[in-house]
């Protein structure tokens, strides 16, 4: 395992080598989503008087994040003595040693990851834990289930999950009695400003006002071929469309400029321009950072990673720019959000590029009012925020009780 170029990373943590601090509270999460919900919580608890907390994660980018972050929270809560190491392996006699180090009094986990060896030896020295803004998929559950009476006796002690569907899950293996919902952390970390300042827009140097300009954001290598069709499709409806591609990744810009040249359809880099395209064609985003400006003044936006099964990418930025984007059917990454944003037609759900290009070509002939969208969008988001100080309240009655 030493080897493995995942886990050597911090591997003397991993395997008790460095010793781990003394802490009230621990903390796991276990890779970039969960940190991130860590430092929310960490940024927004309240404390009596001075808490010990370890912060523990499997990924070095974990570990980077804590890292670059933790400083601004001691700072701005003197509170909490707060430091890191990763997670050690799951093993018995490796938590059973963990824990006497720790020592503490609670153990909070987040999201997904249940850790039998630590749930064992959490039992065993009698420390508390607390799963935060609990999920689970059909798929885990039907596994965990595989051996329920393991996962009775060392269940949690409390768990908070996000949302009803998840608490049902977690209660047919532990039992409704430690099961609570809450809403989701995520919530509180959107950030609901959008760029809808034109005077200020920097796409407004090359794209001119009165253009039809479509945005097709963050498109993934997996859907690249539907993406050629669509583009296609979308010139023969209306050959004056500019159209703003901005692929996920960057060393897709050659397949981009190669695939454009191919069928014939007119392209420029946005790095090489300094001026709006004269007729129609594609600008091709080979800079960083421009993507809600984007947003900001298109007249229609689809959202990539969801016309393959990849898991869609972030649909909330066009909508605090004013903006309801399509989207195709894969967009698991974000079913937090819930399926509601789509039943209230804030964001647009559909089966195909197909569906996709009509979408778009329809929206450019329709007027939209943009500040009415971000009202909705912000009440959405809003109605559902709160999350984080739940938990943090939740974790004071285990710490102060």
């Amino acid at each position: 395992m030493r080897h493995n170029s995942r886990l050597q990373y911090g591997f003397p943590d991993r395997i008790l080598k460095n010793i781990p601090g003394k802490a009230d509270l621990w903390i796991q999460a276990a890779s970039v989503g969960e940190v991130y919900l860590a430092c929310e919580i960490l940024n927004t608890i309240q404390t009596p008087e001075p808490v010990r907390i370890l912060l523990t994660t499997n990924t070095a980018q974990g570990m980077e994040i804590f890292s670059s972050i933790l400083q601004d929270t001691l700072k701005n809560n003197p509170n909490l003595k707060v430091h890191s190491a990763y997670f050690p392996f799951d093993k018995p006699s490796i938590m059973d040693e963990a824990l006497k180090y720790i020592s503490p009094k609670l153990v909070v986990l987040l999201e997904s990851e249940l850790w039998p060896g630590l749930l064992n030896k959490c039992k065993k020295h009698k420390v508390k834990v607390l799963v935060i803004n609990g999920r689970m998929t059909e798929k885990s559950l039907s596994r965990y289930k595989t051996w329920p009476s393991l996962w009775k006796a060392i269940r949690p002690d409390k768990i908070l999950a996000m949302s009803n569907d998840n608490a049902q899950r977690f209660s047919s293996l532990f039992g409704n009695d430690i099961v609570n919902t809450m809403h989701n952390i995520k919530f509180d970390r959107l950030d609901l400003t959008g760029n809808l300042n034109e005077s200020t827009n920097p796409i407004r140097t090359i794209v001119k006002t009165g253009s039809k300009f479509i945005v097709l954001g963050s498109i993934r290598q997996e859907e690249e071929k539907e993406i050629t069709s669509l583009l296609i499709d979308l010139r023969s409806k209306n050959s004056a469309l500019v159209i703003g591609l901005f692929p996920r990744h960057m060393h897709r810009i050659d397949f981009w400029k190669k695939t454009l040249l191919s069928q014939n359809i007119p392209w420029k880099l946005r790095s090489k321009m300094t001026h709006p395209l004269k007729n129609d064609g594609v600008i091709v985003w080979d800079t960083m950072g421009e993507l809600s400006y984007a947003y900001g003044i298109a007249n229609a936006a689809f959202v990539g990673g969801s016309l393959a099964p990849v898991g869609g990418q972030n649909f909330l930025e066009p909508l605090t720019c004013g903006l309801k984007p399509v989207i195709g059917p894969h967009w698991s990454n974000f079913y937090w959000v819930g399926k509601k944003i789509i039943d209230e037609r804030l964001v647009f759900q559909v089966d195909s590029w197909q569906d996709v290009s009509q979408f778009l070509f329809d929206n450019t002939v329709i007027s939209f009012d943009r500040e009415q969208t971000r009202h909705s969008v912000n009440t959405y988001v809003q109605t559902r925020q709160g999350g984080t100080k739940q938990a943090c309240n939740i974790i004071n009655t285990y710490l102060f009780s």
